[in-house]
């Protein structure tokens, strides 16, 4: 398993377009804390960013020694709106951003059944260039429960469509997120999200779920002891022999630093891994 820095590190939970930290310093962070690969967004580069830009950002990543372990390369799929599937019906130009930095998945998103017949075709789209796409467990979505993942993956039957397994995001929906659900779905997982949270009735912050209402919760540090058990999650990707990039995908939290942030997760994920 590879460790791989989400540039949501350098974004506030609720306010995801806008860049804290400059990508040459997030990209030296990241070098400094242990991590082979950013997972960049919108917030740092996007489809929408010039030719330019798109070159600095390659530049950049050359130059740090780092890769790129998946793209999400616009606001609507990171805000998982209803124009978050549109990426499906015009996937070229993602694909054309993921070549240029080398990053092996783009990341898109479904919201109806309808978005199924979009996401074959784009994958077909994808496999001619050599790109995975992958959609997040997420709230709001066809990838909410473990039963839907795995119906709306067997439907969309692309062997390049696949899955970022993220326990959060099932717990939120009241789902396992343990060895038996990573082996259920072991042969969709290409990319794995870690972020913590402790479930509590007066959390600081609620989500909206289709499965199970409004769900309260506080978002802890990856490192932080409670909340997701990440020791059962890694047991689980070693039962099945998952060798692919693990994300840390949290912005850091209140009273420590990005770096204080990814250099305590790393440290931390490294001893489970």
């Amino acid at each position: 398993m590879k460790l791989s820095l989400s540039v949501r590190i350098a974004e506030e939970f609720h306010s995801k377009e806008e860049a804290s930290m400059p990508l040459g310093d997030l990209a030296r962070l990241a070098k400094r804390c242990g991590y082979g690969a950013l997972c960049m967004r919108a917030s740092q580069v996007g489809v929408l960013s010039s030719p330019e830009a798109v070159e600095a950002v390659a530049d950049c990543l050359a130059e740090a020694g780092l890769a790129v372990s998946m793209v999400t390369g616009d606001f609507d799929t990171v805000y998982n709106n209803d124009n978050g599937p549109s990426a499906l019906k015009n996937i070229t130009p993602y694909l054309g951003l993921a070549k240029r930095l080398g990053a092996p998945r783009i990341r898109v998103a479904l919201k109806r059944e309808l978005d199924i017949a979009h996401a074959q075709r784009a994958a077909d789209e994808a496999a001619e260039r050599g790109i995975q796409l992958v959609h997040q467990c997420h709230t709001l979505s066809l990838f909410e429960t473990v039963e839907s993942i795995e119906r709306t993956l067997t439907a969309i039957d692309r062997p390049n469509f696949g899955l970022v397994y993220e326990p959060a995001n099932l717990e939120i929906c009241g789902q396992d997120y343990g060895q038996a659900t990573i082996e259920r779905l072991e042969k969709w997982i290409f990319n794995v999200y870690l972020q913590n949270q402790l479930l509590k009735p007066d959390g600081a912050l609620t989500l909206p779920t289709w499965c199970a209402g409004d769900v309260s919760f506080d978002l802890i540090s990856v490192h932080t002891f409670g909340g997701i058990d990440f020791e059962c999650v890694f047991a689980g990707l070693k039962a099945v022999g998952y060798n692919g990039p693990v994300t840390v995908h949290q912005s850091a939290q209140p009273g420590e630093t990005p770096e204080e942030s990814a250099g305590g997760t790393a440290e931390f994920l490294r001893t489970l891994i």
